[in-house]
C-alpha cells in the first residue's frame, strides 16, 4: 500500500467532487421524476465538467508536487517544459 499523501489542493478537489456527487444525486432524482431530457442532459454536462475540472486540478497538483519532488526543484528559466506539459493536460 502506498503512503498517504495529502497536498494543499486536495481539500479543494475533494470539495469539488463532493459537490458533483450531490449534483449527480439530484440528476438521478430528476430522471426518476420524469423531468425533460434536455434539462437532464444539461445537468449531466455540468457534472461532467465539474469532474473534468477536478481531474485537471489533481493532475496539475501532481505535477507541482509529486513530479517536482521526484526530479528536484526546477529553476524558473527551465520551467517552460513543465508549464507546457500542464497546459497540454487540458486535452486529456
Amino acid at each position: 500500500m502506498s503512503e498517504k499523501r495529502l497536498h494543499a489542493n486536495h481539500p479543494e478537489i475533494l470539495k469539488r467532487l463532493k459537490r458533483a456527487h450531490g449534483h449527480l444525486r439530484s440528476i438521478i432524482e430528476m430522471i426518476e421524476a420524469g423531468r425533460p431530457c434536455l434539462n437532464i442532459a444539461q445537468q449531466l454536462h455540468a457534472v461532467e465538467m465539474a469532474v473534468c475540472q477536478a481531474k485537471k486540478a489533481l493532475i496539475h497538483d501532481h505535477i507541482d508536487n509529486c513530479l517536482e519532488q521526484a526530479v528536484g526543484p526546477v529553476p524558473r528559466a527551465r520551467r517552460n517544459s513543465i508549464d507546457e506539459f500542464k497546459t497540454i493536460t487540458k486535452y486529456l
